[in-house]
């Protein structure tokens, strides 16, 4: 069982930019799938970014595409989540998730273990 832990958050201007880590202990990060997940206020927990369980394969959500970078460091046993250009509608507590299975999951069952979460706050 790997237990997670997120970090990094805190509370940004609009454009600025921010990076989260994802440490894992237990078990090595390389061995699961991560998602990242964030959840506003009286929404649903939506999907953000995957890297898949050999890291070959990242895939993003719409609303982040080409804004955000998911990246291992399986030295550090870390995932981390580059976000940049931040705005308001980022404003979220995130999650990151793993799980052991291949596949490319976007969806919270999707994942077995799950983090704390880190609260971002895009504000000016």
């Amino acid at each position: 069982q790997v237990l997670l832990a997120e970090s990094g958050g805190g509370l940004v201007q609009p454009g600025d930019s921010l990076t989260l880590t994802c440490a894992g202990s237990g078990r090595a990060l390389s061995n699961y799938r991560i998602g990242w997940f964030r959840q506003a206020p009286g929404r649903k927990r939506e999907f953000v970014a995957l890297i898949s369980l050999k890291g070959g394969t990242t895939i993003y959500s719409e609303s982040v595409k080409g804004r955000f970078a998911i990246s291992r460091d399986n030295g550090q046993n870390t995932v981390s989540l580059q976000m940049n250009t931040l705005n308001p509608e980022d404003t979220a507590v995130y999650y990151c998730a793993a799980d052991e299975t291949y596949g490319f999951s976007r969806e919270t069952l999707g994942y077995q273990f799950w983090g704390q979460g880190t609260q971002v706050t895009v504000s000016s």
